[in-house]
């Protein structure tokens, strides 16, 4: 019963944040015209490039959960993740062209960041796993996978909101600072709901 009460609070929870992403996709940053004479600065762009690279990190992660028998909580949490992360990242990208800015190369350019050939990650960033913590994550199975990926997961969006949180502060374009408040407040919510699912 308990199970079965969790596994609805966590569905909820995430519908919930869907609804939110939903009604954001048609007034943020990346529904809005982006013009060459909005002043923007080295903090924009810092925060462009390597938000980029974090969320690359976070979809590899996600990739992971491809045709694996996990818990229809983790398989709802992982398409979220999805769904929002990828077009942030274009937006990221778009951000970058307009100012004329190199478009950084990704972990997951290179088969989720394994095997030969992969990009070196850049571990200084907050909430980055290294490149043996994704060999572990890709290595494990079941239960395992499931607390490793969620354990993963909130510390990855942990950094993640205090990179956006460096954004809000320091940062001069405009659409660069409402995209980091929803990425704050999409990465907020779904720490929560991580939470309460490792507890269970």
């Amino acid at each position: 019963m308990r199970k079965t009460l969790t596994t609805a609070l966590f569905a909820a929870s995430l519908l919930t944040l869907a609804a939110c992403s939903d009604d954001g996709g048609h007034d943020g940053p990346s529904a809005s015209k982006i013009t060459a004479s909005e002043e923007f600065n080295q903090t924009d762009v810092d925060f462009a490039t390597e938000m980029i690279q974090h969320h690359a990190q976070a979809l590899s992660m996600v990739d992971l959960t491809d045709g694996r028998d996990l818990s229809p909580e983790l398989t709802t949490l992982a398409e979220q993740i999805r769904m929002a992360q990828g077009p942030e990242i274009e937006t990221m990208v778009d951000f970058l062209n307009d100012w004329n800015q190199p478009i950084p190369e990704t972990m997951r350019d290179h088969v989720n960041g394994h095997g030969d050939g992969q990009t070196d990650v850049d571990t200084d960033m907050p909430g980055m796993m290294s490149n043996e913590q994704m060999a572990e994550l890709e290595a494990a199975s079941g239960p395992a996978f499931e607390q490793m990926f969620l354990t993963m997961m909130i510390e990855h969006h942990e950094g993640a909101i205090e990179m956006a949180k460096t954004e809000q502060e320091d940062g001069e374009y405009a659409d660069a600072i409402t995209l980091a408040e929803e990425i704050e407040k999409a990465q907020a919510s779904e720490i929560t709901a991580m939470t309460k699912f490792l507890g269970s």
